[in-house]
């Protein structure tokens, strides 16, 4: 079964400093139709003016994954990381029994172009935790590169979670394939581009969910970029 969530669908509010969409329903936006998929909790597109971010905040029992598309964020927390994340890096936050957090734009004229993601974790009250890493482009161009897993798998960041998260580039005309294990899920979402997933046509900001499917079969349209879960 395959269904497409179509990015003009999403939740999306402007606050003028924050453009932000809301796959699932988060904050403001209540949408019972989608509050998650599998242990997959939240997926927000933002768009962070130069200069402005979010304060200090509490979180707690989650992994919080960020990608940066483009621009870059200030991270500070309250276990005493410091870091700037560029474009291309993805940050781990293992929330566990609570942490504060700030996120800012660092720029003077940049606007920070970035999704923060999600997800469950496998069990409550966590030793909270961070990581960071860039992955080399390479990686994952024309393939599904592994970025974070429940493994110790390479350069993969740890996640408390029995899920797999990969990234891949497609050039136009470009095609993959990924065998999916029997009585797990995908979700695959579009960052840039246009591809067909499965024979459905999907756009940058849609998502699109595979279930009870043994194959992923993804052509792109144009050049693209992928993010896509491997749940159970």
């Amino acid at each position: 079964m395959i269904h497409v969530r179509k990015s003009e669908d999403r939740g999306h509010f402007n606050r003028g400093w924050l453009e932000s969409y809301h796959t699932f329903s988060f904050g403001e936006y209540n949408d019972p139709d989608h509050v998650q998929f599998k242990t997959l909790r939240v997926m927000n597109e933002d768009w962070v003016q130069p200069g402005k971010g979010f304060g200090m905040h509490p979180h707690k029992n989650m992994e919080i994954i960020t990608y940066i598309l483009s621009g870059s964020l200030e991270h500070k927390d309250s276990m005493g990381n410091g870091e700037v994340l560029s474009a291309g890096e993805l940050q781990r936050m293992t929330a566990g029994s609570g942490i504060y957090h700030s996120e800012f734009n660092p720029s003077e004229t940049e606007a920070t172009h970035l999704y923060q993601i999600w997800i469950y974790p496998e069990k409550p009250g966590l030793t909270p935790g961070y990581e960071q890493k860039a992955f080399s482009v390479e990686g994952r161009q024309g393939k599904l590169q592994l970025v974070a897993s429940s493994e110790e798998e390479g350069d993969a960041l740890k996640i408390h979670q029995d899920a797999r998260l990969y990234l891949s580039q497609l050039d136009s005309g470009g095609e993959l394939t990924h065998s999916v294990e029997s009585g797990r899920s995908l979700w695959v979402q579009v960052l840039k581009g246009a591809v067909s997933v499965n024979g459905q046509e999907a756009f940058a900001g849609d998502g699109v969910t595979l279930e009870n499917e043994n194959q992923l079969e993804v052509i792109a349209q144009q050049a693209s970029e992928l993010l896509v879960f491997d749940l159970a």
